[in-house]
């Protein structure tokens, strides 16, 4: 499952459901900047706080990416900032139980709404790239 989240192939099968043509620009290395953009060089910027492999990821967030500019001031910067995106894996027998969790978001009822509707089928395209 850790290489099906991560990897350069798989990341952007997943997560089409939130943007398609998602992408992450990073070295996965703990303490390095996180681009998760899409074509048209839009985005979130987040910092890898934690990186156990095949346990834990945990991304802060610190930004936007608009148009390839890095925006860390705007007001929806501000929403996001602070805020962290955990993911954590545990074995279950023959099976993986991954745990997402997002906190510290400042974020108003469209969005929620946006994420609540497309969290589902996020992890669901996941679950079958993983069963591949």
């Amino acid at each position: 499952m850790w290489e099906t989240l991560w990897g350069d192939e798989t990341y952007p099968k997943w997560t089409a459901p939130f943007c398609e043509g998602s992408k992450a620009v990073t070295n996965w290395q703990e303490g390095s900047k996180v681009l998760f953009t899409d074509h048209e060089d839009r985005g979130m910027i987040s910092l890898i706080v934690r990186n156990t492999p095949y346990e834990h990821m945990s991304f802060k967030m610190l930004g936007q990416l608009v148009n390839g500019v890095e925006d860390f001031t705007s007001e929806n910067a501000k929403k996001i900032a602070g805020a962290f995106e955990n993911y954590t894996l545990t074995p279950d027998g023959d099976k993986t139980l991954l745990v997402v969790d997002l906190n510290g978001l400042n974020m108003d009822k469209d969005i929620m709404d946006y994420f609540t509707a497309t969290w589902p089928k996020a992890l669901d395209a996941l679950n079958a790239i993983s069963e591949q």
